[in-house]
């Protein structure tokens, strides 16, 4: 179609595994690239090619990601034992999430997708909680292995002239057991400390950050110190001009008046914290296919995902002939909100309002009572028409068109 609004700079597109890969294609079919005369530098994260490029895949597409600023990521497999022995994968992989973040660092940036006759499990939710999930290092690049009867764990530090420190972790004397190290770095705690005072500032929004410092004397507490350092030294001030504050509490109280709350805040967590609470809240303020999430580099770069996995019950049903009504509107926002982050550096307007009117569709079609099952179960809306994969994503693109 020759009217298509047209791209100037490509997207990286990362494709994904079971549900969420139909889900991909499908919302490309009909929402995409009927409107949008599409550009996409194509890698194919499944996980039979991330088996067949050992991996290699996954750190070219987070590299094309760091070339071109805007990447837009389907869900993926992070495989355990029983999906190395379904796939018949040469080794265990890690997580392609955890890969990418890893090269791009920076925060990932969860965020409810709000909508008429939806409410919240949380009555005085009024406004949207926003997770600030830091998106380096911790358990997702940790080395953990297990550890037989009689053996002893300790943690080896070299330092750079060779001095080592020895510090025991544990006697294993008794019983077989496990042992993990993990890691961080002070200039990735200092950059998503960074980003995540910029963000509040940037959408006037009180900050909260927790970690567990009176446990993790050193390692949590490191996080707290960053965080408390650099709003005292160059954020205080503007935080105060802007009505915003920053406030730290430890994680299981944060848990208490994150519950109490009116919402409204964006709440900084480490990297397995985010991913936890992030699942709460997207399913307290809907469904987990109800939640957008954007990483944000330090170097400006954006990827956008859904927040949920792969989906893979509806994707048996998938196989078998069955209709799902599986939810794709986390997926078609990641892919809009790629969109416009492409439009505002590229400086398309076109695009930009493409990416608009393609959500206010999305929204505009729930709230006129028709959606996918999970949503039906929640609403307000009296006499909730339930749609399947397709009828939703065609009931959508009527309102575009």
């Amino acid at each position: 179609m020759s009217d298509r609004i047209k791209m100037t700079t490509p997207l990286v597109e990362m494709d994904g595994d079971e549900m969420t890969r139909v889900v991909w294609r499908k919302i490309k079919d009909i929402l995409i690239t009927p409107f949008v005369d599409l550009k996409t530098e194509y890698y194919d994260l499944g996980l039979e090619n991330r088996d067949a490029t050992d991996d290699k895949v996954t750190v070219d597409s987070a590299n094309a990601t760091k070339k071109y600023g805007v990447a837009v990521k389907c869900a993926t497999i992070t495989p355990n034992a029983a999906r190395v022995e379904e796939f018949h994968l040469k080794k265990m992989w890690k997580s392609p999430n955890g890969t990418i973040r890893s090269i791009l660092d920076g925060t990932v940036f969860r965020a409810p997708i709000l909508v008429k006759g939806i409410s919240p499990l949380v009555p005085s939710w009024k406004a949207p909680i926003v997770i600030a999930r830091h998106a380096y290092g911790d358990v997702y690049s940790a080395v953990d292995a297990r550890v037989p009867k009689g053996a002893k764990a300790e943690l080896v530090i070299t330092e750079e002239n060779g001095a080592k420190t020895v510090l025991p972790i544990k006697d294993f004397a008794g019983s077989d057991g496990i042992v993990m190290g993990m890691h961080n770095l002070d200039s990735s705690i200092e950059s998503f400390a960074r980003t995540c005072f910029e963000y509040a500032l940037s959408e006037k929004m009180d900050l909260w950050f927790s970690s567990k410092d009176t446990i993790s004397k050193k390692y949590d507490h490191r996080f707290k110190d960053i965080f408390a350092e650099l709003y005292q030294s160059e954020y205080k001030e503007r935080f105060e001009a802007a009505g915003i504050t920053y406030f730290y509490t430890l994680v299981d109280d944060a848990i208490a008046r994150v519950m109490k709350s009116g919402g409204g805040f964006i709440w900084a967590c480490k990297n397995y914290d985010g991913d936890v609470f992030s699942d709460m809240l997207a399913t307290a303020f809907g469904s987990l296919a109800m939640m957008t999430s954007v990483l944000v580099s330090p170097d400006g770069c954006y990827e956008y995902e859904a927040a949920h996995g792969t989906i893979p019950r509806h994707y048996h049903k998938y196989l078998k002939g069955e209709k799902t009504s599986t939810n794709p509107i986390a997926t078609i926002f990641a892919w809009t909100g790629a969109l416009a982050k492409r439009a505002e550096l590229d400086g398309l307007p076109d695009l930009a309002d493409f990416a608009r009117r393609t959500e206010d569709a999305v929204l505009a079609t729930v709230a006129s009572g028709k959606m996918t099952g999970d949503l039906a179960l929640l609403t307000s809306i009296p006499d909730a028409e339930v749609l399947d994969l397709d009828g939703f994503l065609n009931a959508v693109a009527a309102r575009l068109a």
